[in-house]
């Protein structure tokens, strides 16, 4: 256990996320696969498979990620309250390490489907998880922070990819994922249990003891009203209370919708479909490189919310951030519009989508990217919170797979102008729900938050 090295108190705190986040760079490594490893299908002496696929079937490869991650939090997490969060995380490692394994070893198309399908069900878990854990171990004024930062991760799980990717083989990469599932694994045997976990369970001593090396032991109290609130409803079947608590409706209500507008921004369309993208644009620059170069000021974006999170709040970050996103997706379907008729501006312009994509990573990550998530690890009640967190996360990715499943046949049919526009439309309204619904919760503890909602 990393306490019995004596670290304590915020510095424990951070060390447990940093464990934690080995976890989203999987999730990102696994959702950029795609980008680098789509032209290996496509080429015989590059493939696993003894034959092509047809670009539908590549489609599929590269979205069923998302139905992964639709059953994966169901599948696992509805252990988090009865087992623990640790065993669950753990679990999740166990699934991305075999379906990394798996992928390796795949002869055929539904090998590949399932090897997909369970990297999907290991990052929808891991992302679940996440959010619930550092939520329940964090003090509240660095609570923002470390959730925020969940997303630097992310981002730097699809640098990752895109940066090895294009440059070894197609079990080269896999081999990348399997040693970063082991050393995900190998981490989290060494965290704690949530203290929340352990007021749900009545292990009132592991409690306080989780408590004291996390620094937090003033809120022994506070802990124990919880766990005697729980003991009061304990007939209520959690699920029930999701929806029969105002509080919960409401948060459930905030975090579904505007996680749902995050996942239709087009942000993962724009990454699995990139080499299209700047195909259609007449981009001279290729798009491995031109995607490398967009993911480092994705990171750039994500490093900075976390600086400004607490001082400034969410709602004024989120407010910046989608407006960011809707100008640049607009300005993005302007030159595919004005490409489409053949405007003669556009000669002058190729270097204008690259551009472009950058502003609106830059906006996406500094809090589009990452608020969202955070807000999820916020706002429901203790019992509930893996169970909330789940359903809002299902539902987005269930979004997300018909938004970039869509995106493809979108540019062929009616065109890149089209696309972007729709992107733009759902990245306004993301602004105007956050000026009318979202609440700011900046210092504020969980329970606060509860009686605010």
């Amino acid at each position: 256990m990393l306490q019995s090295l004596r670290i304590t108190g915020i510095r424990l705190q951070v060390i447990i996320s940093l464990c934690l986040y080995l976890g989203q760079i999987i999730s990102g490594y696994s959702g950029g696969w795609s980008g680098p490893c789509l032209p290996k299908l496509r080429d015989l002496d590059q493939s696993p498979l003894p034959y092509l696929l047809t670009e539908a079937q590549l489609s599929l490869v590269a979205t069923f990620i998302y139905l992964g991650a639709i059953a994966g939090p169901f599948i696992i997490t509805w252990l988090s309250n009865t087992r623990g969060r640790k065993p669950c995380l753990i679990v999740s490692g166990v699934i991305s390490l075999l379906a990394y394994v798996f992928m390796g070893i795949s002869v055929n198309l539904a090998m590949l489907y399932v090897s997909r399908f369970l990297l999907g069900v290991a990052g929808g878990a891991i992302n679940v998880i996440n959010l619930v854990y550092i939520g329940e171990i964090a003090s509240p004024k660095i609570r923002g922070i470390l959730l925020t930062v969940i997303c630097i991760f992310t981002t730097l799980g699809l640098m990752l990819v895109f940066a090895v990717g294009p440059y070894v083989s197609y079990h080269g990469t896999v081999y990348v994922g399997v040693a970063i599932s082991i050393v995900y694994i190998f981490c989290l045997f060494f965290i704690p249990e949530t203290p929340i976990f352990y007021a749900l369970q009545g292990r009132d001593d592991d409690l306080k003891k989780v408590l004291q090396d996390l620094g937090r032991l003033e809120e022994v109290d506070k802990m124990l009203k919880i766990k005697n609130d729980l003991n009061e409803t304990n007939t209520k079947k959690e699920w029930v209370e999701l929806f029969s608590l105002k509080s919960n409706r409401k948060a459930l209500f905030i975090v579904v919708t505007i996680n749902v507008l995050q996942h239709c921004s087009g942000v993962l369309a724009v990454m699995f479909f990139s080499a299209s993208i700047f195909e259609m644009a007449g981009s001279s620059i290729e798009s491995n490189i031109a995607m490398i170069i967009i993911i480092c000021f994705q990171i750039l974006g994500s490093i900075i919310t976390p600086f400004f999170i607490e001082s400034t709040g969410r709602r004024r970050i989120l407010l910046m951030s989608t407006a960011i996103c809707s100008f640049s997706m607009f300005t993005l379907g302007l030159y595919f519009y004005l490409d489409r008729i053949e405007s003669s501006v556009v000669n002058n312009i190729k270097w204008l989508p690259l551009v472009i994509l950058i502003v609106f990573y830059i906006g996406y990550d500094s809090g589009f990217g990452n608020i969202p998530n955070a807000i999820i690890g916020e706002m429901f009640t203790t019992s509930v919170r893996s169970k909330g967190s789940t359903i809002t996360l299902t539902t987005t990715y269930l979004c997300g797979f018909m938004v970039t499943t869509a995106f493809g046949a979108l540019l062929e049919i009616v065109g890149g102008h089209a696309a972007f526009w729709f992107f733009s439309f759902t990245c306004a309204c993301a602004f105007l729900f956050t000026v009318f619904f979202i609440p700011e919760t900046k210092g504020k503890t969980l329970l606060q938050i509860q009686e605010d909602l």
